[in-house]
């Protein structure tokens, strides 16, 4: 998502008196794609903390939960993981087709229902930017740790919710989980998006709910690179609060211990 401030300021509204239904990305796929993928926020700042923070990839199976148009999918390919790509948006993952090839593994699913996989079928799951979209984290984190093997990883991104706190006038229940709506450009067109803010108690509340062991918690630096390239944003950028990260750990059983 192309925001991250620490300031109350809401992002630019837009001219259209009708903007689209909220979060139907299939009807501004090819805009949304082409603007987070040299951006500063994205392409420079939160792709590279969640390439960081997954390591060497190689010889890992990943599934790429929420891949959108397929950019993070690519760079953990490159770096010799086998990907596999889901996401709820068709228009998304045709362009992430175009961009990996006919043979690469894309399904269209919702978070919100069960993931087509075996159990233990994954090294890492990687969630970029997504789980903020969704009310309830119970279900979706709890597939995901089934399709996880033992001694996987989630690797999570996410709004920060302190700044999902201090954008909205009048200020939400800081400890309530409560939904907003702020409206964006892209190409030119009006874009509703519907988020979920809930504090960072309930966020790794449900990671270990889900069976998960928390092992990082990250709040990085933009890619030093940017620096050059978008001198007037990345002091701001480098010095306020912008994204969430966590690695997450699906923990082995004990030995001498069959899990159930």
């Amino acid at each position: 998502m192309d925001r991250a401030t620490d300031t109350p300021e809401s992002p630019a509204r837009p001219a259209s008196p009708t903007p689209a239904p909220a979060n139907h990305y299939d009807g501004f796929a090819e805009a949304y794609a082409a603007e987070n993928e040299n951006n500063l926020q994205n392409a420079y700042y939160e792709r590279p903390a969640m390439l960081a923070l997954a390591g060497d990839v190689t010889g890992r199976r990943i599934l790429d939960a929420g891949c959108g148009a397929g950019p993070l999918a690519s760079a953990l390919r490159d770096r010799g993981a086998d990907v596999t790509g889901i996401d709820a948006s068709a228009g998304m993952l045709a362009l992430a087709r175009r961009r990996l090839g006919d043979g690469a593994d894309l399904r269209v699913v919702d978070l919100h229902d069960p993931l087509p996989f075996a159990d233990d079928t994954f090294d890492d799951v990687v969630a970029s930017l997504v789980l903020h979209y969704l009310r309830d984290w119970g279900p979706p984190l709890a597939e995901m740790r089934r399709v996880l093997r033992p001694g996987g990883r989630l690797i999570v991104s996410v709004q920060h919710p302190f700044v999902d706190y201090v954008i909205q006038n009048p200020r939400p229940d800081y400890s309530a989980t409560t939904s907003y709506t702020d409206e964006f450009t892209f190409g030119g067109r009006s874009v509703r998006l519907t988020f979920w803010r809930r504090p960072l108690h309930a966020m790794t509340d449900a990671f270990t709910a889900a069976g998960f062991r928390l092992a990082t918690i990250s709040e990085p630096q933009p890619d030093p690179a940017a620096r050059e390239l978008f001198p007037d944003d990345f002091h701001a950028l480098s010095t306020r609060l912008g994204f969430l990260f966590f690695v997450l750990e699906a923990p082995s059983p004990p030995v001498g211990i069959t899990p159930t």
